[in-house]
């Protein structure tokens, strides 16, 4: 029986880079998590962290140059028929990225809901024809059956007159709508895993929380699994059950959504959260912000990524080795040595 104790994903050491003429671009740089299923996963960080990266890897669609170097992505997909002749748990590192296994779990087994839905959609074929031939790629049913389930997606989505929206193309929908549509082919193969990339960033703020809502209703209903990926951590608090800290392509913190809110314990979590407005904030009085900024991509700083902006950099120890993910607490895991000591590499 499926519930949140079935591991469906393990990232293990995932080293993503991109191999440029300038120097290489280390955007995922050792990130290990687990998504298990019906639990909301949320990966929050600054732009620029390698969130995005991090999911691409697992759809096996990151852009050339890039390349995953190390590392693993171990997926328990619904069953062995849907990806013929694979073990019960398939790393999908070792699968070729336009292989017929990869193209039969993208989509039917982990769908993806990008950041832009109006980049994701053609603008010359309607959005019902581009959702009914996702349904036919991966069901066994006809056309008429393909285009009755549609519209049963584009209803359960929440968009209204759907037999005539779905004659729609992307470019005559609103932002809300193009959202829900998009959700729709996410889900209209009722995946095991969804990846939601920023999928609030284009919308205005009514129609964010209507499609937050959404995306709750039906994790729920499907005991879906979600990687959500934002900056906003309002919205990890209201989606997440599970919080992945990261920059510069590395982990600073894991733990549970009201842990990380409560009891942050990596500096740059704490300062993540001590940048956000709150009710409690003593009116016209200026919210803390992070010291500098990102580094350069290709100007990566040794040892810890975070060290130069840190509130609790230590001299010596920061600057020279790179902390590794550990344990704090019982729920936690922390990449800082505040927390571990420095590693006797001796």
């Amino acid at each position: 029986m499926d519930d949140q104790t079935t591991q469906l994903l393990s990232v293990r050491n995932l080293k993503t880079h991109f191999y440029m003429d300038e120097g290489t671009v280390k955007a995922v740089d050792g990130v290990s998590f687990e998504v298990y299923q019906g639990q909301v996963v949320g990966i929050v960080g600054e732009s620029g962290c390698g969130k995005s990266v991090t999911v691409r890897s697992i759809l096996r669609i990151v852009d050339k140059p890039g390349r995953i170097i190390e590392g693993e992505i171990l997926f328990r997909p619904r069953n062995q028929r849907s990806v013929p002749g694979v073990n019960e748990v398939i790393d999908l590192v070792k699968l070729a990225p336009s292989g017929k296994e990869m193209r039969a779990i993208r989509g039917a087994e982990i769908a993806l809901i990008p950041q832009e839905p109006m980049a994701a959609f053609s603008p010359v074929y309607t959005v019902g024809d581009q959702l009914i031939e996702a349904i036919l790629l991966h069901q066994p049913v006809s056309k008429r059956e393909a285009r009755q389930l549609a519209i049963e997606m584009f209803h359960k989505v929440g968009i209204s007159m759907p037999e005539q929206r779905i004659e729609a193309y992307s470019w005559e929908l609103s932002g809300g709508l193009r959202q829900r549509a998009i959700i729709a082919m996410a889900l209209s193969c009722n995946p095991r895993l969804l990846i939601a990339d920023e999928p609030t960033t284009a919308i205005d703020v009514t129609t964010q929380a209507q499609v937050l809502d959404l995306l709750r209703a039906l994790q729920a209903q499907n005991n879906t699994a979600i990687i959500f990926i934002t900056h906003d951590l309002g919205v990890i608090a209201q989606m997440a059950d599970y919080v992945v800290v990261m920059y510069l392509g590395r982990v600073m913190e894991t733990g549970p959504v009201d842990d990380i809110f409560h009891a942050p314990k990596h500096p740059y979590t704490r300062a993540l959260l001590q940048s956000i407005p709150s009710a409690q904030s003593t009116p016209r009085v200026k919210l803390p912000t992070i010291t500098g900024s990102i580094p350069h991509p290709f100007n990566r700083p040794p040892g810890c990524p975070f060290h130069p902006r840190c509130s609790d950099f230590m001299a010596d120890v920061c600057d020279r080795q790179t902390p590794s993910l550990q344990p704090v607490g019982d729920r936690q895991q922390v990449s800082c040595f505040l927390y571990h000591g420095v590693e006797d590499n001796s």
